[in-house]
């Protein structure tokens, strides 16, 4: 069966030829399946930004491929166009890009670019504002005069109105309080969930991704370091470290108990640590 998603050896570089030649990423490959959720982790300048705008055509390869549903994303213009639509990208503070008069129209913004007509957009304008918690008379009023958090709300439904069958996120969680930061991630798995989207998420936080990712892309000095469940991709903690990279706080405590001489493997999720700590005192989690 052919992925849904396939990176065939991918490679980008920055300023090329010149003295300030940097390779952003390094012979990447590998592929995504429809309705999952991928978490992609790394330290700043490990390649993530750079992958993630390699998806959705906005950089083109130096070498290498994208392939959607079996098809070179460059294959000729119509197609690169038409993978901008099926491939929704959430930059970072994507509030700082909102620039309609109402709210309405720029979650209707993309809808009109697809071409679509009136009354279809208005359709996915609604839906999508409804889906991450927008009313019907914030509609009508100007994104400027909405909070932070509503406003990356506006954001992120302004890429679900087009209803890609990819959506990724680059840090969409960034800023907001707990409370707002589980809103918006609730928000990306009903959206995932309604649609069998498959979603990629970029995050420095470690509880998020390993909480609700499928699997887990771990990029290091511009290439894949690791790709597994995360509960494989936990068991290399100490080489995440080596990485710089923040594991869960969890996952800290368990390897601190390893060390100690506990029987403990690391884990990452409170479930798992319950369990954990349970079998250790001989008693039953679920009880």
């Amino acid at each position: 069966m052919t992925p849904f998603i396939e990176v065939k050896n991918l490679t980008h570089k920055y300023s090329a030829g010149t003295p300030f030649e940097h390779t952003a990423l390094d012979d990447v490959s590998f592929s995504l399946e429809r309705g999952e959720f991928i978490g992609v982790i790394g330290h700043t300048g490990s390649g993530k930004s750079t992958l993630m705008q390699h998806l959705n055509g906005l950089l083109k390869p130096d070498s290498g491929e994208i392939l959607l549903d079996g098809v070179d994303i460059w294959q000729d213009k119509k197609t690169t166009r038409q993978t901008r639509f099926r491939v929704g990208l959430v930059f970072q503070y994507p509030e700082y890009q909102l620039f309609e008069e109402t709210v309405y129209k720029d979650i209707a913004f993309g809808p009109k670019n697809m071409g679509l007509k009136a009354d279809e957009i208005d359709r996915r304008v609604k839906e999508s504002a409804a889906a991450v918690g927008l009313s019907d008379e914030q509609l009508t009023v100007s994104p400027f005069d909405l909070s932070g958090g509503q406003k990356r709300r506006v954001a992120i439904a302004g890429v679900l109105a087009m209803e890609p069958e990819l959506l990724i996120l680059d840090e969409p969680t960034a800023g907001l309080d707990p409370a707002g930061r589980e809103e918006i991630l609730n928000y990306i798995d009903s959206y995932r969930k309604a649609k069998h989207a498959t979603i990629m998420m970029v995050s420095h936080s470690m509880g998020d991704v390993a909480r609700m990712a499928d699997r887990l892309i771990v990029m290091n000095k511009s290439k894949i370091a690791l790709m597994d469940t995360p509960a494989e991709v936990f068991r290399h903690a100490d080489e995440l470290v080596q990485m710089g990279l923040n594991i869960p706080v969890l996952t800290q405590v368990f390897m601190k108990l390893k060390q100690l001489g506990l029987p403990v493997e690391p884990v990452y999720t409170q479930a798992q640590a319950v369990k954990a700590l349970t079998a250790l005192k001989g008693g039953n989690a679920d009880a």
